[in-house]
């Protein structure tokens, strides 16, 4: 490193462009319980000369507080940032570090071991290179190195590198090392990893991280640093790949000037090359690439730049830009691998945001084919997702989009799912391919449309939403609402909660996942009605807003009118009827709403009617005016 201060002290601008050119390999440690990811991490940090003398003090002071190494340096406290982390000595978050050699730059994700933490980790290995797995040569191949195998597998990192560290506490034992590393390899192949390079260290006394160590003679591969300064970053591949660019933003500063902004996300693009925008499918050729610094001869994978084209083409944010003899492919309907992240399940039938390169659509995911046990690689028979399980599902978007598989490439075939409402990221997934009905499967178009109907029954169709609790008084004033439009000569048809369940809906239970499928086909069933010219009244608990929002999506603006029947729930109880609290109070009825189910009320309904207040007339009067006021009826 001694040059390297030199340079720096004589000519920092000279270091910096040395700096700046230099090759980038993101990696992630993963491993079981004391396995010793922040030590060798740690490790590398403090043999890096990356360390300010400021923070060697810092973590001297820290391994007398917190450390397990006696007097010597505990060097798992330079990662381990929280507090829980360090009371506890295991790794919770993903820590990121930087650093950087003569010859390479590196940024690490140690990632944490524990089952509960799958989420975190498949963060940290998303955008990674390469894997360092660790293996306590005490323990051998473990339940954890399976599941992080398999998550690596999964993530579709290629290059692994096993670590088998602690070798000092087994003596620095051949034997164990290669028993270690058959077992490895055997289990690897079958989740298809085939680029492992075997270590034999010690983090702690820093055997084979830098140098090799005189205590394993047998040992004549590479350091574990050597071996990150040297191995091919997969930039290669990436850059050899069918051309594409997610379009992030067009340009358009002047009116001579109009460039498709992006990241190229895998091969090569230089002016004159003929490309295809995805889905639309226009053709023309790049008619200049801009940079920063100017005009580009060419473009690879990794770069950010601007294409200008011959042709005035209509392209907007999220469409891709792909190779003309080499395209994406185009679809709406998907099998794909889907990591839940969020404390609430996912729940089949019930509608996300998936973000997929620049694009974000509309998502309804199918029930899971089948869940995965990450710790024996079992395909499991599922209903839902939890927190950290992973499973195979269908899903089906509002709208085509370009995309490639993510085994060749993850930039076009990785995707996230959002919560519509809290905007959380909830799901991380992969896309396998089309499903065959995507392409077979088109819109029939037919004469006779939604405005023509309505004009010969002089009326706008229209859906009303009342939704409340049980024993709110929905179904009474649905059904008085519906007798008024009639003797006004209104075609209109009522879809009650009770009834759709003995039909349409009488295969569906009351788990949450059977009531976010019973909403989503009253809304489908809704929404052939209202486009058969009907005004459609529709009286159901439908407790959560998702599902709402989700039938309301499905309608053109100013047809859905959500009316929030507000009883409160004493109220509701005392006018059981049906007895059906009192069931649920006692336990003999499960997943009740108001019990021990719960029901998330309207933020903003276009009409609130409250019904301690105001009698089953009333209400109904109420909202006939509210719809003659919205000139929905005359």
């Amino acid at each position: 490193m001694a040059h390297v201060s030199d340079l720096i002290a004589d000519d920092i601008q000279a270091y910096l462009k040395q700096h700046e050119h230099k090759s980038l390999l993101r990696f992630i440690t993963c491993g079981s319980v004391d396995d010793g990811k922040s030590t060798l991490i740690g490790r590398m940090l403090y043999e890096a000369k990356m360390l300010f003398e400021d923070q060697l003090a810092a973590i001297e002071a820290d391994s007398r507080k917190w450390g397990t190494q006696g007097g010597e340096i505990d060097f798992a406290l330079l990662v381990d940032g929280l507090a829980a982390e360090r009371e506890q000595g295991i790794t919770i978050d993903v820590a990121y570090r930087f650093f950087s050699t003569d010859r390479r730059k590196f940024i690490v994700a140690d990632t944490p071991g524990h089952e509960q933490y799958t989420r975190n980790m498949v963060t940290g290995a998303s955008t990674a290179d390469l894997a360092v797995i660790l293996i306590d040569a005490r323990k051998g191949v473990l339940t954890q190195t399976r599941r992080h195998s398999y998550l690596v597998s999964l993530i579709g990192i290629r290059k692994v590198v096993l670590a088998v560290n602690k070798m000092d506490l087994v003596d620095y034992s051949q034997a164990v090392y290669e028993r270690i590393v058959d077992d490895y390899r055997t289990f690897a192949r079958q989740l298809g990893l085939e680029d492992i390079t075997a270590i034999p260290l010690s983090a702690l006394k820093g055997d084979n991280m830098l140098q090799h160590s005189r205590r394993t003679p047998w040992y004549h591969g590479p350091t574990l640093m050597g071996f990150l300064e040297t191995c091919e970053v997969d930039e290669t591949r990436l850059q050899a790949a069918p051309f594409r660019l997610p379009v992030q933003w067009v340009n358009r500063p002047d009116l001579d000037f109009r460039g498709f902004c992006g990241l190229v996300a895998s091969g090569t693009v230089r002016p004159g090359d003929r490309i295809r925008v995805q889905p639309s499918g226009r053709e023309s050729r790049v008619k200049r690439i801009v940079a920063l610094e100017g005009d580009l001869p060419a473009a690879v994978a990794g770069q950010s730049v601007t294409l200008t084209l011959e042709d005035e083409v209509d392209i907007s944010r999220g469409d891709v830009i792909s190779r003309a003899d080499a395209p994406a492919e185009v679809a709406d309907q998907f099998e794909c691998t889907i990591v839940w992240m969020a404390d609430e399940p996912m729940l089949p039938g019930r509608p996300y945001l998936m973000k997929i390169g620049t694009r974000t659509v509309n998502a309804t995911v199918t029930e899971p084919k089948y869940k995965v046990n990450v710790n024996t690689m079992e395909h499991l028979a599922a209903k839902k997702l939890d927190l950290n399980e992973i499973g195979v599902c269908n899903v089906a978007l509002d709208r085509a989009v370009a995309f490639d598989p993510y085994t060749a490439n993850r930039a076009t075939g990785g995707f996230i799912l959002i919560d519509r409402l809290s905007n959380h990221t909830v799901g991380a997934g992969a896309l396998h391919f089309a499903l065959r009905r995507a392409h077979n499967i088109h819109l029939q178009a037919v004469d006779i449309d939604k405005r023509s109907r309505s004009e010969i029954m002089h009326q706008r169709p229209a859906l009303l939403w009342f939704t409340g609790l049980s024993g709110s008084g929905k179904s009474t004033i649905a059904n008085l609402v519906e007798k008024k439009l009639f003797a006004m000569g209104r075609h209109s048809y009522l879809l009650d909660g009770d009834n759709v369940r003995h039909g349409l809906n009488k295969d569906l239970g009351f788990t949450e996942a059977d009531r976010v499928e019973n909403i989503r086909r009253v809304a489908e069933v809704s929404k052939l009605m209202v486009d058969a010219g009907l005004i459609v009244l529709t009286a159901f608990i439908s407790p959560f807003r998702a599902e709402r929002r989700m039938a309301r999506g499905l309608l053109e603006e100013g047809e859905f009118v959500e009316i929030h029947v507000d009883t409160p729930l004493d109220v509701a109880e005392k006018r059981d009827v049906k007895g059906l609290y009192a069931k649920a109070r006692r336990g003999e009825l499960k997943n009740f709403t108001g019990i021990d189910s719960p029901y998330e009320a309207p933020e903003a309904p276009e009409l609130l009617i409250n019904t301690v207040s105001l009698s089953a007339e009333e209400a109904a009067d109420r909202v006939i005016a509210f719809l003659r006021e919205r000139q929905l009826i005359a």
